[in-house]
């Protein structure tokens, strides 16, 4: 089949090629000619585990263009993958997805489906087949369909070709049967409905895990004061099948370009309509706070962090991706700064972005070791493998002071206490040194 993707950001990029793996025929469109250069070199512009190789693996079936006139005109389906960033207030901004609208509507020559992939608010859908149905240029027949993706960074290209489940949302059969067969070699359930239950199992979805997370974190809180070990907790709540084990992890709070943009949307849709989802709410509320949480933690070894040393490792919101949306670190590192820290940071995919938003401001190591050698405190904010398998003797060997806050419980206590550190993680026992108890 013969497909069109408007967008090469994570949604857009990785279902053309997906898609293209699958045995379509994809045309993905982009403004930006440097990058559309990049891509048609096989050179995937974003961090994706196992998408660069998917891209030169396919490029007899997959092209790269900013003449979307071309791309759509003759497209039997044309998927509309663009950003919904969020606004000041919450709500999601379909700029661009009004604006695709349009450019497929005024190059489209003949039958064919628009599916829009992006997330957007309830109703979207029927918004984008009216501005579509006011711009035909041609006489055709347009149809729009909801095809929500549910992948996740840093495990997209599995995700995508390996769904939990595929949600078809259309008002007619015929849009319906087409993406059946766009997804005929993909081996998951679908699940058919209308286009705005489609949209709203979308939201519900992330915004079910994003409660999981807040909720699992308000618990590990509650376990710090009165000694219970959230990781026992969240084990024994796991193995309950009605519960499952999955976003069940203590942290820092979620970040990422999902959860907290489609939590405020929802927020925000349900507001507007004069309802409030007060779950939804404390989700929101319960994030923000958790993401200083190790701020207020070295408020016990520090009043402030004027002239120390501090080493942050990991940048990104999560490991596997270099994506900085929403991630804790960018709300401690101001902080950090502001209280007068000197900043040694590691992250083995997101320095360069982070380099962007402060260039000068903080030093850059290479490794992990760079980072804490004379140290006052460490901050660990990703859980990295490089981190998680990093011998944990050596921060008492390298650092001035040997204090590891972190915030992704990235090691076992018992090990903590054998390597001569104070360990405070969350949602568990804080291991103290005597050498360093008085700090």
């Amino acid at each position: 089949m013969k497909i069109a993707v408007a967008g090469t950001g994570y949604v857009g990029l990785v279902t053309g090629v997906c898609l293209a793996e699958k045995g379509h025929f994809v045309n993905c469109v982009d403004i930006d000619e440097d990058k559309v250069r990049l891509m048609k070199s096989g050179i995937s512009p974003i961090y994706e585990p196992g998408l660069e190789e998917l891209m030169v693996r396919n490029m007899e079936r997959l092209d790269f263009t900013t003449d979307y006139k071309e791309a759509y005109k003759d497209a039997d389906v044309i998927f509309i993958g663009v950003g919904t960033p969020e606004r000041l207030d919450g709500s999601a901004n379909l700029s661009y997805v009004y604006s695709a609208a349009k450019e497929i509507a005024k190059s489209v020559e003949k039958d064919s489906v628009v599916v829009i992939k992006s997330t957007v608010p309830i109703g979207t859908n029927d918004k984008v087949y009216e501005i579509i149905e006011e711009n035909l240029s041609k006489d055709v027949n347009v149809y729009v369909a909801s095809n929500p993706e549910f992948l996740s960074q840093g495990t997209a290209v599995k995700d995508t070709l390996h769904p939990s489940r595929i949600i078809i949302g259309a008002e007619e059969e015929y849009p319906k049967n087409i993406l059946k067969e766009v997804y005929e070699e993909f081996d998951a359930p679908i699940v058919v409905t209308n286009r705005r239950s489609a949209e709203m199992i979308k939201y519900a979805s992330n915004d079910f895990l994003a409660l999981k997370i807040s909720f699992i974190n308000e618990i590990s809180n509650l376990c710090e004061v009165i000694g219970a070990d959230i990781e026992d907790v969240s084990l024994g709540m796991g193995l309950d099948s009605r519960i499952g084990n999955k976003f069940l992890n203590p942290g820092v709070g979620y970040g990422g370009s999902c959860f907290p943009k489609d939590t405020k949307a929802l927020h925000w849709l349900a507001n507007f309509h004069d309802i409030e989802l007060k779950t939804i709410k404390a989700a929101i509320d319960v994030n923000e706070n958790q993401k200083i949480k190790l701020i207020k933690k070295s408020r016990k070894y520090y009043d402030n962090l004027n002239g120390l040393s501090v080493a942050v490792l990991g940048l990104t919101f999560k490991p596997g991706t270099d994506d900085l949306r929403e991630a804790p670190s960018l709300v401690n590192i101001p902080i950090m700064l502001e209280d007068g820290a000197k900043i040694k940071a590691w992250d083995p995919a997101g320095v360069n972005n982070f380099k962007k938003v402060y260039p000068n401001e903080i030093t850059y190591t290479n490794t992990i070791e760079e980072s804490l050698i004379d140290a006052d405190v460490c901050f660990i904010f990703t859980e990295w493998d490089e981190v998680k398998n990093f011998d944990i003797s050596k921060y008492s060997k390298l650092m001035r002071c040997p204090i590891v806050l972190d915030g992704r419980n990235c090691y076992d206590p018992l090990h903590a206490r054998k390597a001569n550190i104070i360990y405070d993680s969350i949602g568990r026992e804080t291991i103290k040194n005597l050498e360093y108890a008085l700090i």
